[in-house]
């Protein structure tokens, strides 16, 4: 399995991606908002752009426990 391409760490379970969210005046570049509903395995991922988003302190946060 391949890693996703890019991981945002949320502190919500429920979070929306548009893929353009990091792009200045990139809407029109994105992808339709979908919502997305981090489950218990501590992540969810976008099915149009693959974006990773992960539950800070849940079990998929791997920085869960480190100093960083």
């Amino acid at each position: 399995m391949l890693p996703p391409p890019e991981s945002t760490r949320v502190t919500t379970s429920r979070v929306a991606c548009d893929g353009a969210t990091d792009i200045p005046a990139g809407a029109a570049l994105g992808h339709p908002r979908v919502w997305l509903e981090i489950d218990e395995k501590g992540f969810a991922d976008c099915g149009y752009c693959d974006r990773r988003f992960v539950l800070i302190g849940g079990p998929a946060d791997e920085t869960a426990g480190s100093d960083h």
